[in-house]
């Protein structure tokens, strides 16, 4: 036999040796096979553990600085403007988290906001009686809970006609207050859906929506938790256009992209049902939303107006 073929013998005889195996060995084999998975569960389970305990300490950690920012700046409001020793810790946080925890920055929104309402809301509150044409159009309502619990605002972007600016501004206040004083227990935002099916340019009011974002952005900070605007037909873009540089950066993180949205619900026109969100739609929504909402809008359900 030439060396060659000995040599190709003495491999094949190694690997036949090394692959057949008892069922003794095979059992052992698998017997540690299930040791190394039960290993690696164990190994994933405790680093869960790790990254909770973590989150957990920073979340305790950011709750003991905003409590002493709240009391240093409680004090401060109260040597310029003695009526904020009304106001509750939840509000001076909520002008805290929005100027990212810079005491001279929130103390100064939130003056600026006791001072507008002082002239902006002499009596406390909004009036029907003074927004009767604003509540005539019946374009917002409220309706349902999303997954987190924060109550779902839904706005008929094509109901909306530009009529005084002034009104329109005590609307907007008029209903923001509303919708915060039916916040459920320990929540503090709520979802807004922007319908603009049959938008078009009698509708555009460049103005006025600048005015409700300043006075959502300055006057009710941290109230917002997401906007979703759905049906933007393509004209909305020069609207939208002149409306973005007065965004800010916080609040732009909480729009999620119409033009994606509008996309999804085109591409089916049997979604589309008189303006509102039915069932199917809304189950499309919560697929590309990762179930944002839970609770879904048809015209079956009964719409809260806003009114009283």
């Amino acid at each position: 036999m030439s060396s060659y073929f000995r040599q190709k013998f003495q491999i094949s005889s190694i690997w036949s040796s090394s692959s057949s195996s008892s069922p003794e060995e095979d059992k052992d084999e698998g017997k540690v096979n299930h040791q190394e998975l039960k290993h690696e569960d164990d190994y994933e389970e405790e680093e869960e553990e790790e990254e909770e305990e973590k989150l957990e300490l920073e979340d305790q950690k950011r709750d003991e600085i905003e409590r002493s920012k709240i009391k240093i700046m409680r004090a401060r409001l109260l040597t310029q403007d003695p009526s904020s020793q009304d106001l509750d810790d939840l509000m001076i946080r909520r002008f805290l988290r929005a100027r990212d925890l810079d005491i001279d920055k929130a103390s100064a929104l939130l003056l600026k906001y006791l001072s507008w309402r002082k002239e902006f809301v002499p009596n406390g509150s909004i009036s029907p009686s003074e927004i009767p044409n604003e509540l005539a159009d019946d374009k917002l309502f409220m309706q349902g809970l999303d997954k987190l619990g924060r109550p779902i605002v839904v706005v008929f972007g094509g109901r909306h006609k530009p009529k005084n600016l002034e009104e329109f501004k005590r609307y907007v206040t008029f209903s923001l207050d509303k919708i915060c004083a039916r916040m459920p227990t320990g929540q503090e935002k709520f979802v807004c859906i922007a319908d603009l099916e049959d938008w078009g340019y009698t509708n555009s009011d460049v103005r006025g929506y600048i005015a409700a974002l300043s006075i959502l952005q300055d006057c009710y900070p941290e109230r917002l938790g997401k906007l979703f605007i759905v049906h933007a037909p393509y004209i909305f873009m020069t609207a939208w256009k002149m409306i973005y540089p007065f965004i800010d950066r916080k609040t732009k993180k909480k729009v999620v992209d119409f033009l994606i949205l509008s996309f999804l619900f085109q591409m089916n026109d049997t979604f589309r049902v008189h303006g509102l969100i039915t069932h199917q739609k809304s189950s499309f929504l919560m697929f590309w939303l990762k179930c944002d909402l839970i609770f879904p809008l048809s015209p079956g359900i009964m719409m809260h107006r806003i009114t009283a």
